[in-house]
């Protein structure tokens, strides 16, 4: 995973209420077990036609989004079945942070433990994203701070051990093999 300390991006605004992780990652994508190529897959059956051709006017088909690390979404992202193929996508294609006034538990929860922030933020703060899309801001993990660049600064919340993971780049495995050294030197003592 890549470290996460702060990122300032534009945004890309997907603002439909409710998407289920079979939006963004349809079942049928789900026979890997590599998190590579499912960037090419997300949002399948919105982005591309019956015949697999673009869909010009699905928002992550436009010039505007190339490049953009946070997805602005509508109330509830993430519901639905609990398949961490979802946020591998989102990662695969880009995105480092989603954003919303409520994210699913579940999704929230296989977002943090795969390199993808989940912000949360009030509805005034979630309106002016929904009404400014392309806006550059800024999101700084340290203070748990989301700015826009109007310079209204908003705190969201986050479990300090996905904190920490997502900011020195590791995930539960990653940190535990951290302290290999340590857990050896402890089950050497008890010995």
């Amino acid at each position: 995973m890549t470290a996460i300390k702060t990122l300032r991006s534009r945004t890309v605004v997907l603002p439909s209420t409710n998407i289920d992780t079979d939006q963004i990652m349809p079942a049928r994508f789900l026979t890997t077990t590599t998190r590579e190529g499912l960037g090419a897959h997300l949002f399948a059956d919105w982005r591309y036609d019956a015949a697999g051709a673009p869909n010009p006017d699905f928002v992550l088909n436009r010039p505007e989004a190339k490049g953009c690390q946070v997805l602005v979404a509508g109330r509830n992202i993430g519901c639905g079945s609990s398949r961490e193929h979802a946020p591998w996508g989102l990662v695969d294609y880009g995105f480092r942070a989603v954003i919303s006034t409520e994210i699913a538990d579940i999704f929230r929860n296989n977002s943090l433990k795969n390199g993808l922030l989940p912000v949360i933020v009030d509805g005034q703060t979630h309106e002016w994203l929904l009404a400014n899309p392309g806006a550059e801001v800024t999101i700084d993990l340290e203070s748990c701070t989301l700015t826009l660049p109007t310079g209204t600064a908003v705190k969201f919340p986050i479990d300090a051990f996905a904190r920490y993971c997502l900011m020195n780049g590791v995930d539960e495995l990653g940190y535990l093999l951290s302290k290999d050294a340590e857990i050896r030197a402890y089950e050497q003592r008890r010995a």
